[in-house]
C-alpha cells in the first residue's frame, strides 16, 4: 500500500473515528445515494494528497464516512475516469484509503449501456464478470509479485447471491451479466457494439474495471452493478452525456434499495451462495 492511502485514512479518522466494513463507488448520475448516510463527515477530495478530482460534471468529488443501513461505511461520491488523465491508476488512492480504514468489501457502481433490449434504460444490471477491452491495467508498473491477480472470480458470489435475493424480495427487475469496459470519453461505435455482443457482452461503460483490478489487488471482496441508462450505439438513435445522466438518477430508488438491502443483510447466511 502506498504511504498516500494512509495518509488519506489518518484524515479520515480524524474527522470521523472509527473502523469501517464497506466502501462504495458512485458513477454518472448516482451521487444521491450519498445523501442517505447518516452520522455522516463529508470531505470534498482536494483535501486529500494524491486524490484525484473528477472532471465529469454529475460526480460530486468528496469522501463522505458514516453509517447506512446498519454499515460502517466509506462512501465515493464521484470517481476518476481513465478518459480524465490517461492514466489507469487514479483510484488507486482512494482505494487504498478504504482499505486502511478497514473496508473487506467494495460496491461499485456506474452507469452503462445494455445490449440487451430486455435491459432497458433505468434497470440495474449486476455485473457477473467482465472484458477489459481498454488492454490498460492499473497494476502495470507495480514491482510486488501481488501485481499476479487471479480474476477467475473477482465478483464475489456470495455478495452476488444476495444481491439476487434482494432483487427478487423487492421486486426489483435486476439483468445481469459481462459489463465491457471501453476508454472513452467517445460513445463506441455500432460496429465496436457488434463485436462486443459477438463476444458475449451484455452492457458497456468507461470505468469500474481498474476499481476492481485494484480492490482485488487489495483482497477486497467486491459486488457491482450498473444502472442502465441508454441501449447502446446502433440500437437507439443517439447517444448523449445528458441522458446518461437523466437516466441515472430514474434508476437511483432501484439502485437504493439493492444497496441498503446488501448492506443489512451481509451478516445474514444467504441461501444457495
Amino acid at each position: 500500500m502506498t504511504g498516500s492511502g494512509k495518509q488519506c485514512a489518518g484524515i479520515v479518522q480524524a474527522a470521523r473515528p472509527g473502523k469501517y466494513r464497506v466502501g462504495l463507488v458512485l458513477g454518472s448520475g448516482l451521487g444521491t445515494l450519498a445523501d442517505a448516510v447518516e452520522d455522516a463527515a463529508r470531505i470534498p477530495y482536494t483535501e486529500f494528497p494524491d486524490f484525484p478530482v473528477s472532471t465529469v460534471s454529475s460526480h460530486k468529488g468528496e469522501l463522505v464516512a458514516g453509517r447506512l443501513a446498519g454499515q460502517e461505511v466509506i462512501v465515493l461520491a464521484g470517481r476518476a475516469h481513465y478518459y480524465e488523465s490517461g492514466d489507469p491508476t487514479r483510484m488507486r488512492t482512494p482505494l487504498e484509503t478504504m482499505k486502511a480504514l478497514g473496508c473487506e468489501i467494495l460496491l461499485l457502481t456506474n452507469a452503462a449501456g445494455s445490449l440487451r433490449p430486455e435491459v432497458p434504460p433505468g434497470f440495474p444490471m449486476l455485473i457477473t464478470d467482465h472484458i477489459n477491452f481498454s488492454g490498460l491495467n492499473p497494476l502495470i508498473g507495480e514491482e510486488s509479485e501481488a501485481r499476479f491477480v487471479d480474476m477467475s472470480a473477482a465478483y464475489d458470489k456470495v455478495l452476488c447471491a444476495s444481491l439476487r435475493k434482494i432483487a427478487a424480495d423487492n421486486e426489483i427487475p435486476l439483468g445481469e451479466g459481462v459489463y465491457a469496459w471501453f476508454s472513452g470519453p467517445s460513445f463506441e461505435t455500432p460496429a465496436e457494439i457488434r463485436m462486443a455482443r459477438t463476444l458475449g457482452v451484455d452492457a458497456v461503460g468507461m470505468s469500474t474495471v481498474p476499481e476492481v483490478i485494484i480492490g482485488r489487488f487489495l483482497g477486497l471482496r467486491i459486488a457491482a452493478i450498473s444502472t442502465i441508462t441508454n441501449l447502446a450505439a446502433g440500437m437507439q438513435a443517439e447517444l448523449s452525456h445528458v441522458e446518461t445522466k437523466e437516466m441515472g438518477l430514474k434508476g437511483v430508488g432501484r439502485l437504493t434499495a439493492l444497496v441498503t438491502g446488501l448492506l443489512a443483510s451481509l451478516d445474514k447466511d444467504v441461501a444457495d451462495a
